[in-house]
């Protein structure tokens, strides 16, 4: 089987680095799958849930913000942060959650907050899906 190396990287260090048979991201644009030799590309991502596909095994990881970059044998992904699923404190997110869902339903003072409170609540989902979906 086919592998390409990828590499998820974050400010302050590396997340993962390691063969994979496929990636999933969801871009600006969409979903995209990526397999070995893909065509070249970059993209801004998604505050959303990428999954890793390698011998056999599916490994959610939570990505924050950032962007893939698609080469002829490796891909890496420079995020903004990235959270392995048994680095997530499933009640942390799940508070973080309730506390953006409230600021919502209160009423943002301004575009601004209520952008910030709209990122807060994506983040704490792609947090609580990554941590549930690691447990399946």
């Amino acid at each position: 089987m086919s592998t390409f190396l990828l590499e998820i990287v974050t400010p302050e260090h590396v997340v993962f680095s390691e063969q994979v048979s496929s990636l999933s991201v969801r871009g600006i644009e969409g979903e995209l799958g990526i397999l070995p030799g893909h065509i070249p590309f970059v993209t801004p991502l998604q505050v959303a849930p990428i999954t890793i596909r390698m011998e056999g095994k599916i490994l959610p990881v939570a990505v924050h913000g950032g962007f893939v970059e698609v080469q002829s044998n490796k891909v890496i992904v420079l995020a903004e942060s990235a959270e392995m699923p048994q680095e997530i404190d499933i009640d942390r997110a799940l508070a973080a959650r309730e506390r953006a869902e409230r600021r919502l339903h209160a009423g943002a003072r301004d575009r601004i907050d209520h952008r910030r409170a709209e990122l807060s609540l994506q983040r704490a989902i792609t947090r609580i899906n990554v941590s549930s979906r690691s447990k399946e």
